[in-house]
């Protein structure tokens, strides 16, 4: 976890105003030069950092975890065949978050069904529920009291392999939704266009214990930023 504390500490650096340089004039230069160290970053000490909770490994030898990937893998088999059903609004989508909110709508119904399971939207640290935003679903197993973190992702037939970026994970503190020591598992789910719309071909769940990302930089606005009006300089007639 050495990498994040050290991101961390120059962040807080940045802050403090003794600096003589402004946080701006300072972290952009750090961002481009130490580029390499934003990459490869071990997804559970991005959690760790952020929110002191542990990405908890599935291990092939514990037999609780296996038992509750059984009762998931039950209720995602009965998800793919209702959402790969005539009618289903799922298959008449077109855009891949319309899509993907069929899925948790669903899985959360079918886990929620199971027995001796709770399965809801995660709340934030600030006790609000919101559905966007990484994790989607958070799931209880009544037995042992462990949490497991569930996010699907659809991907086309023939990308798995894609090098684009489909994981997306922001920092934030009171829109926190990683509140517990937990299991973290993306549910991916294929797809291909077909005759009727599309159709979902088989899903797969992911440990995202050894998982690893990088930090892009980003600068952001909107449009009330940008369209103010002290800042117009012209405009059509």
């Amino acid at each position: 976890m050495h990498r994040i504390f050290t991101l961390l500490l120059t962040f807080a650096s940045l802050a403090c105003a003794e600096e003589k340089k402004s946080a701006a004039s300072r972290l952009i230069p750090w961002l481009l030069d130490e580029s390499d160290s934003l990459k490869n970053i071990p997804f559970a000490e991005v959690v760790a950092a952020t929110s002191g909770k542990q990405v908890i490994p599935v291990k092939k030898t514990d037999g609780e975890a296996q038992r509750i990937l059984a009762a998931i893998s039950t209720a995602l088999d009965a998800v793919l065949a209702e959402l790969n059903a005539p009618g289903s609004p799922a298959r008449r989508e077109t855009r891949v978050n319309e899509m993907s909110a069929h899925f948790e709508s669903a899985m959360q119904r079918r886990l929620n069904a199971t027995a001796g399971f709770a399965c809801d939207f995660p709340k934030t640290a600030a006790g609000n529920k919101q559905r966007s935003g990484y994790p989607d679903l958070r799931l209880v197993d009544k037995k042992t009291g462990r949490i497991i973190y569930l996010d699907p992702k659809l991907y086309a037939r023939g990308s798995r392999a894609s090098s684009l970026r489909t994981f997306y994970f922001t920092p934030r503190r009171e829109t926190n939704k990683v509140n517990d020591d937990a299991h973290h598992l993306i549910v991916g789910f294929e797809n291909e266009k077909a005759a009727g719309g599309i159709v979902f071909t088989k899903w797969e769940l992911i440990d995202l214990s050894s998982f690893r990302v990088q930090l892009k930089a980003e600068f952001e606005g909107s449009n009330r930023d940008l369209y103010r009006d002290e800042a117009v300089v012209g405009r059509s007639k």
